[in-house]
């Protein structure tokens, strides 16, 4: 089921366009990681997605929701939550005190609200910090808190933008972990991130964008899309006999590197097994296998340049 459904949507300011033609969608309770550089448009397109400015062109969907309908507008918000890249916090405030403040804000019960907050704040490392005003906090509690404020009205949809930006390597494991867990709730999860290994740690499918979308897939497709991916059988000696039997199954390419052999296979989870197969019946000594090829950050760089 999809719970969110993007169809050519677009963004312009004056004569400048920052999204263009959008077509996409996300299933529920997936993690949907959007990558770009700089200016590609994501912050614009998690805010035309959660109803904070509206499109130029196109339209989309979040669970059934119109978000160029204004009545559908009000829904949305409330069965979303979003973190911004700027918290935007109440800094004489402590920490509890926000997260009621936006409770109530959102129109949740307050017995739902009190609930959350102590759950999330656990969640998150906070709970002990809870009667502290946020002013003296840490950009990475900030963060925490921004994200407890967020979830506080229990959306059914997440929007986060660069979540773990700047932040130390525990507490982005800690948000990291988050997101995990609110995955297993079937929440439908939002990402947008610069954090290549991030993504590739806890997304489902992965979109690149430059304004417009250049590819959609999971981190593992997408790696796989680009040429390169190389099977590598170590043995102890290789022989006329062996390179003969490998050539007989008709690898896309095949090199001899010392006591490696290095092929190019169409389908190397299928193909590989018949290879090993065949190099042992030719008298082969495999040592090791293993496939090397293009990263995610390969295929990411590749994409944006072109």
């Amino acid at each position: 089921m999809e719970a969110i459904i993007v169809e050519h949507l677009t963004k312009k300011f004056g004569d400048f366009t920052a999204v263009d033609d959008l077509t996409f969608s996300v299933n529920k309770g997936e993690v949907f990681g959007l990558l770009g550089p700089n200016g590609a448009g994501k912050t614009t397109t998690v805010r035309m997605l959660s109803c904070l400015i509206s499109s130029t062109n196109g339209n989309a969907t979040i669970s059934g929701y119109n978000i160029t309908n204004k009545d559908d507008a009000m829904k949305i918000r409330k069965i979303t939550g979003i973190v911004h890249d700027d918290v935007g916090l109440y800094e004489n405030l402590t920490a509890y005190e926000n997260l009621l403040f936006f409770g109530r804000m959102y129109e949740a019960p307050d017995k739902t609200i009190k609930t959350n907050i102590e759950r999330y704040l656990n969640m998150l490392d906070l709970w002990d910090w809870k009667d502290r005003q946020v002013s003296s906090f840490s950009k990475g509690m900030r963060q925490k808190v921004a994200i407890a404020r967020a979830l506080v009205h229990d959306p059914t949809i997440l929007f986060m933008d660069e979540p773990t930006a700047n932040l130390d390597p525990e507490a982005s494991k800690v948000i990291r972990e988050t997101i995990l867990s609110l995955k297993s709730e079937d929440r439908t999860i939002f990402l947008n991130t610069h954090n290549l290994d991030e993504a590739q740690r806890i997304c489902d499918r992965i979109g690149v964008l430059k304004t417009r979308m250049i590819a959609v897939d999971t981190p593992v497709s997408l790696e796989k899309s680009m040429t390169g991916r190389r099977t590598n059988i170590v043995l102890d000696a290789v022989s006329e006999g062996i390179l003969d039997a490998v050539r007989a199954l008709k690898p896309l390419s095949l090199e001899v590197q010392g006591r490696t052999l290095v092929l190019e296979l169409s389908d190397p989870a299928k193909e590989t097994p018949v290879i090993i197969t065949s190099v042992a019946a030719a008298g082969g000594k495999i040592t090791t296998v293993n496939e090397t090829g293009a990263s995610l950050e390969d295929v990411y760089l590749k994409l944006v340049k072109e």
